[in-house]
């Protein structure tokens, strides 16, 4: 008999898996756009074509905001593939990023 567990994470990185992220941001503030800019450039040069990247300006969507409990600004979730993490700051630090998104 196989214990089969629905909910074990799957380590190997499939090179068609598409990264489902969010960035909460703070309208035009100096981090928020740093943390946009860095990520579009790691995004675009780790995986290009295989992420979907919404932006959330908190002042646009405080529910949203709420209902992800976001307690920091910039912070990037990464919703799927699991396992979910948060990324706390403006995305200078692309190897954190990347040990962030599983990618390193």
């Amino acid at each position: 008999m196989t214990n089969k567990n629905d909910d074990a994470i799957d380590w190997d990185t499939n090179d068609e898996q598409i990264f489902k992220l969010r960035l909460f941001v703070t309208g035009t503030s100096p981090a928020s756009v740093r943390a946009i800019n860095n990520l579009h450039v790691i995004l675009e040069q780790h995986l290009k074509d295989r992420y979907e990247l919404e932006i959330i300006d908190v002042y646009q969507q405080p529910l949203l905001a709420k209902s992800e409990d976001i307690s920091a600004i910039p912070v990037l979730i990464k919703k799927d593939p699991a396992p979910m993490r948060r990324l706390v700051g403006d995305m200078s630090d692309t190897n954190k990023v990347l040990r962030g998104l599983g990618l390193l």
